[in-house]
């Protein structure tokens, strides 16, 4: 079961620094995902170690490409039919919670930035939305901070 506050309190802990049991990858093209992938696992969702195609993280040698690509997480959560990993649907900003995903994309054709959103302030709009994240290390930072082309927001379903 997803525990929202915990996922939350877990990216507060490490927005500004790096968890030594999973590799950093900054230097690998950024450790947005890993970093929302363990946001969630802290939040409670078990990881899925069925096949490459799961999601999960041994090592940086053995985990799956949902744990640390931006797409990958995507393509995972939204089709996962099962109750281990992260589920989860597109939805309007209308209908997101804390504790849900934005992705974005800046440039180009592929999203490529994921952040979690740990703090609402009132009405759901991009000025009153707050997100944590990792590669460009921000807490709470507004949403509407952000320069994108295109946003996607991915209501997390698991319960």
């Amino acid at each position: 079961m997803y525990n929202r506050q915990k996922a939350i309190e877990y990216a507060y802990k490490w927005w500004n620094a790096r968890n030594l049991k999973f590799l950093n990858f900054d230097k690998y093209g950024g450790d947005c995902t890993n970093f929302i992938s363990q946001c969630l696992f802290y939040g409670g969702i078990e990881m899925n170690s069925t096949s490459k195609l799961g999601w999960f993280y041994y090592t940086s040698y053995n985990r799956s490409y949902s744990w640390t690509g931006v797409e990958e997480f995507y393509n995972y959560a939204v089709n996962n039919l099962s109750n281990i990993g992260p589920k989860a649907k597109v939805v309007t900003i209308d209908n997101v919670e804390v504790g849900d995903v934005i992705q974005i994309l800046q440039q180009g054709q592929r999203f490529h930035h994921n952040l979690l959103i740990t703090k609402i302030d009132g009405r759901k709009t991009l000025n009153n939305i707050y997100v944590t994240c990792h590669t460009y290390d921000a807490k709470d930072k507004r949403l509407s901070d952000y320069y994108f082309q295109k946003i996607r927001f991915l209501k997390i379903l698991n319960t």
